[in-house]
């Protein structure tokens, strides 16, 4: 019968203290093959597996260090072959001869010219002309780390996943910028939940790719040229069911940046009214997008949208009705603000009730409570525009009379409305509101 073994002095021994974690070893340079044209490189290998795109429009001041540092930290770190491709769209300064000569004296760097403006344009022109398995692209300041780039196309180049976006609304994203665009960024992303009900959580991240079988067959349906091309790629895609993996990043703002918010927001909004429209009316062939292996049907609209926005405007409609009585017969006893919160707040909560059963479908008194507060949250954004509008129209012309405020309570109340629907169909009802049948996905 063997007998334990006696512990020793040794097996008593104190743990060593941690120590720092190693750096990561470098793999070996990878030098770009030079490519003459024909498909393939010059010594017979196929094409490189990534393809990443940088599209550009007067950047002279930033290009040469964007393209030199992604050039070395691809050589240095990246494992497998790669191109990158300068997307020029219409210059108007010394980028296109930057980025000729980068090209020359880089192995792996090619640029393309195009006559228009347009960065959907650049990325739509680029990833068609390429032949490499996986396509990817990236904003030229370098916002988003390049430690992040790898993680991004490995799904990609397995095969696991269809699409991969870098993500800084995530948990584990590290994201330095201003309040600004954080708000202006998390509003759009809001914004396309509660309409389009979309389930990736960052539409505008400038770093993004895709696997070239499934670009092939996303970029004839997506019609934007501009900034909303890459959500719009993204919306037919997790539409039709494909894979959408996301990465959380670590990004740090570009204080030069040369977006214009005011003029991007509304070019997004109307593409976002487009591309409801051809989702509404089943313009778009998403069963021929699909991926196999018997994923479940993918809703091609949010499940109840149409009757949800017809009910939602019913019901809107009384309570605009009620709201614009009940200031009516107050306003003589209360003034204008008072007249105005009074009958807000009792059509609001009328409001909150009849969607509650009628829009969304909630029967019972199970979550009453939770869905009047968050309600009643909605009904203080109405309360800002429609006080807001009656405050305006008393200093611009303080000797009007009811009629011109009922005219502007009107117009008031149709922003609020659809910010309320927005509200109520993301954040008071989500389970009603976006309820859809999804395949497995990394996203």
């Amino acid at each position: 019968m063997r007998t334990a073994r006696r512990p020793t002095p040794a097996d008593r021994r104190t743990p060593a203290a941690p120590t720092a974690p190693a750096s990561p070893v470098l793999l070996p340079r990878r030098t770009p093959p030079a490519d003459d044209g024909d498909g393939d490189d010059d010594d017979g290998r196929p094409d490189p597996v990534l393809d990443v795109v940088v599209p550009v429009h007067n950047e002279e001041k930033d290009l040469e260090r964007c393209i030199r540092r992604l050039h070395a930290y691809l050589v240095e770190t990246f494992p497998y072959s790669f191109r990158i491709t300068v997307a020029d769209n219409a210059s108007t300064d010394a980028t296109p001869r930057i980025a000729a000569r980068l090209a020359r004296e880089l192995p792996g760097t090619y640029w393309i010219r195009l006559a228009e403006k347009g960065r959907g344009r650049a990325l739509h022109t680029a990833w068609s002309g390429s032949r490499s398995p996986v396509l990817a692209y990236l904003d030229v300041d370098l916002s988003t780390d390049l430690a992040a780039l790898l993680p991004l196309v490995a799904p990609l180049i397995s095969g696991h996943s269809d699409l991969a976006i870098g993500t800084r609304l995530a948990r584990g994203s590290h994201v330095v910028r201003g309040p600004k665009r954080e708000i202006v960024s998390r509003c759009y992303n809001g914004l396309l939940r509660g309409t389009l009900a979309v389930g990736f959580s960052d539409a505008q991240c400038g770093f993004k790719a895709v696997r070239r079988d499934v670009a092939e067959r996303l970029l004839p349906l997506v019609e934007d040229r501009g900034w909303f091309f890459d959500t719009e790629l993204l919306v037919i895609a997790e539409r039709a069911g494909l894979r959408i993996h996301e990465v959380p990043v670590d990004w740090v703002d570009d204080p030069d940046s040369r977006v214009h918010i005011v003029s991007t927001a509304l070019a997004d909004l109307r593409g976002m009214a487009r591309l409801g429209r051809a989702l509404a009316g089943g313009r778009l062939p998403l069963t021929a997008l699909r991926r196999g292996g018997g994923l479940e049907r993918v809703a091609e609209l949010p499940p109840g949208l149409a009757g949800q926005l017809l009910r939602f405007a019913a019901v809107g409609a009384a309570s605009t009705l009620c709201h614009l009585l009940l200031y009516t017969a107050l306003r003589s006893f209360t003034g204008a603000q008072a007249a105005n919160a009074l009958a807000l707040l009792a059509s609001a909560v009328a409001n909150t009730a009849a969607n509650r059963r009628l829009t969304f479908g909630v029967r019972g008194r199970h979550g009453v409570l939770g869905h009047q507060l968050k309600g009643l949250a909605a009904f203080l954004v109405g309360l800002a525009l429609t006080s807001g509008s009656l405050a305006v129209l008393d200093r611009t012309a303080p000797e009007a009379g009811p009629g011109p405020e009922l005219l502007a309570l009107v117009l008031a109340n149709l922003a609020a409305t659809l910010l309320r629907f927005l509200l109520l169909r993301a954040w008071v009802f989500p389970g009603r509101g976006a309820r859809r049948t999804r395949g497995t996905s990394a996203s």
